[in-house]
């Protein structure tokens, strides 16, 4: 059975971008017949707690002898990484907080980033997730285009890239949809027009992405 993981990250219930553009892609993903299915992890509405021990960024083997690990914090992380490898395809929806990834987010690429389990440890050493498609919904509240003050400040993206692009091998499909707050801040108000634009297209996207990954 062909099964997708949908994690969100967004604190906006209501009127996220990055919500309801995943939503889009887990419903053409269902779409497609009974078989398909969806596992949903929401790190806002149920965080995961930041890493209990520096020692949960290596595998038990390569720990100090001496290293002690919380009650329930290993197997926590196993939970995310089976889920993770379970999964066939996998979207996630990342705006941007303060130009990165919500904190969020970040703890659950600490969960999922450890040396000899997903990533590599040494040159040469495997990848469990190598090609495994994942599409990355950056939501972004200005203007990024080339030439801006703001055109490099986007540092939410390459860290998608980095750890589950780079480090976990995975074939990274980023969506990106920016101006998102066009209506709420006047000073970017003239690209109103755009942003829906772009809206509109990243949503297109999600649902040809939906129909063909897998």
């Amino acid at each position: 059975m062909p099964s997708l993981l949908h994690i969100d990250s967004s604190a906006d219930l209501a009127t996220s971008r990055s919500r309801a553009l995943t939503a889009a892609f887990a419903d053409a993903w269902l779409a497609r017949g009974d078989e398909y299915t969806v596992t949903r992890r929401d790190l806002h509405v149920d965080p995961l707690p930041h890493l209990e021990s520096a020692a949960l960024h290596w595998p038990a083997a390569a720990r100090q002898p001496d290293t002690e690990i919380p009650a329930g914090a290993e197997a926590l992380q196993q939970e995310i990484i089976d889920e993770l490898l379970a999964a066939d395809v996998v979207v996630v929806g990342a705006p941007l907080y303060n130009y990165t990834v919500p904190s969020t987010l970040k703890a659950w690429i600490d969960r999922i980033h450890v040396p000899g389990v997903l990533a590599p440890a040494e040159p040469g050493d495997p990848q469990p997730l190598a090609g495994r498609p994942v599409v990355t919904v950056v939501a972004r509240g200005a203007v990024y285009d080339a030439g801006t003050p703001t055109e490099h400040w986007d540092h939410g993206s390459p860290v998608l890239q980095l750890i589950l692009g780079n480090a976990l091998g995975m074939h990274v499909v980023p969506v990106t949809t920016s101006i998102t707050l066009a209506e709420v801040v006047p000073a970017l108000e003239t690209y109103a027009e755009r942003s829906r634009q772009e809206l509109a297209d990243a949503h297109a996207e999600m649902v040809r992405l939906a129909t063909t990954l897998g």
